[in-house]
């Protein structure tokens, strides 16, 4: 008789891990790891949120750094070659005398040569450590040694001469950490209103989904504005940062709710539920110890796809000057630069903030769809 773990005559023995040992987690994970474009999706997030939280140490130049004499500024991509290395050429501004249109042409006989772990100026990295060293960059002894100023706008610069990939990268922490600190918020809502609705039922239950199919209701754009307009243009900008979050979350809760509450409804009259009932447990802990630990798998899936919609809004409010404003830094509010259409046709570069956006997006829209499919181990594959 065949153990399931020997080979046929003639052919190794292969050993089978037997997954009806593993737990519900254990499955889950080996069956999201098969989902590529999920675990993809996961690493680049993974180094998008890195580059956030080490925004100073992987901009080149810092966030509010500018030069007006290069004032949009073409994108320069970096070049390598054997004896120079990754280097590019300087850019050179010249202005018609007549229509005063800025123009740039690059200097082909001045080399400017980039390194990572450059050593730029010096900054704080979380404004508690100071460092000179940057990821990549132009070295501070190749700008003294240069005989015109050297310039590397990888994304271009916008019409102060700042530089739009250092700033794209520090408006990463505000436009990736609203959805996040968004979501917080989101969970206890979702979690408590959704868990009370299906436990309780009758006319709690009612009165809950009533409120939110009418707030369900309300167009998601127009209510943003109203509620964006309802904030002091005088507040300072860590308080609008808070007020975003909450306004997104207040709006956001309604889907996690729904899902915990269908649940709850399920899994209220398992023998497990009630016998915790008859045993004396408390509402609250038969509804948060038993009841929602049973599809935890549910509620991250529920949560992975609502970030996207928090970066939306966020971008929304801020490219609609009633969210986040200068000299706040972050990817709705670069696009601001963006509301002159004949200033994009002439310099589309100011668009560069769009691209991480979207892909932010679509790699939570991956990662939710890999969770999804692996948040139900047992289904057929």
């Amino acid at each position: 008789m065949n153990d399931g773990n020997r080979g046929a005559p003639g052919i190794p023995a292969v050993k089978v891990r037997d997954t009806a040992v593993l737990t519900q987690w254990q499955l889950i994970r080996l069956r999201f790891v098969k989902h590529r474009v999920a675990v993809f999706a996961l690493a680049v997030l993974v180094v998008l949120y890195l580059v956030a939280i080490l925004a100073e140490a992987v901009a080149p130049n810092s966030r509010d750094w500018r030069d007006l004499d290069f004032a949009y500024a073409p994108p320069q991509l970096p070049r390598f070659s054997l004896p120079e290395g990754f280097h590019v050429f300087p850019v050179i501004q010249q202005i018609d005398p007549i229509t005063f249109q800025r123009t740039y042409y690059e200097d082909r006989e001045t080399v400017i040569r980039l390194s990572f772990f450059a050593r730029g100026e010096p900054y704080r990295l979380w404004g508690l450590i100071p460092m000179e060293r940057r990821l990549f960059g132009i070295d501070r002894e190749a700008v003294d040694a240069a005989p015109v100023t050297p310039t590397f706008f990888f994304m271009g610069a916008d019409r102060f001469g700042r530089d739009i990939f250092s700033r794209v990268i520090y408006g990463s922490r505000i436009s990736l950490s609203v959805g996040i600190v968004a979501i917080v918020i989101t969970f206890i809502l979702g979690l408590s209103i959704g868990g009370v609705s299906g436990y309780f039922g009758g006319n709690i239950d009612i009165v809950i989904q009533r409120g939110i199919e009418i707030l369900n209701a309300f167009p998601q754009l127009p209510l943003w504005l109203a509620l964006g307009a309802l904030m002091p243009a005088d507040w300072p900008g860590l308080k609008v940062y808070f007020a975003i979050t909450i306004v997104l979350s207040l709006l956001g809760w309604t889907g996690l709710a729904r899902v915990v509450r269908g649940k709850t409804l399920a899994l209220r009259e398992e023998d497990y539920a009630v016998a915790a009932r008859l045993l004396g447990a408390s509402h609250g802990r038969i509804i948060f110890r038993h009841l929602i630990p049973g599809f935890t798998s549910h509620i991250i899936v529920v949560l992975t796809m609502s970030v996207p919609a928090m970066i939306l809004g966020e971008t929304a409010l801020s490219f609609l000057g009633l969210g986040l404003r200068p000299p706040i830094v972050s990817w709705g509010v670069m696009l601001q630069d963006c509301m002159n259409i004949q200033v994009v046709a002439k310099y589309p570069w100011l668009l560069m903030p769009v691209f991480p956006i979207i892909l932010a997006v679509l790699c939570f829209n991956f990662l939710g769809d890999g969770l999804r499919d692996a948040s139900d181990p047992y289904s057929a594959r």
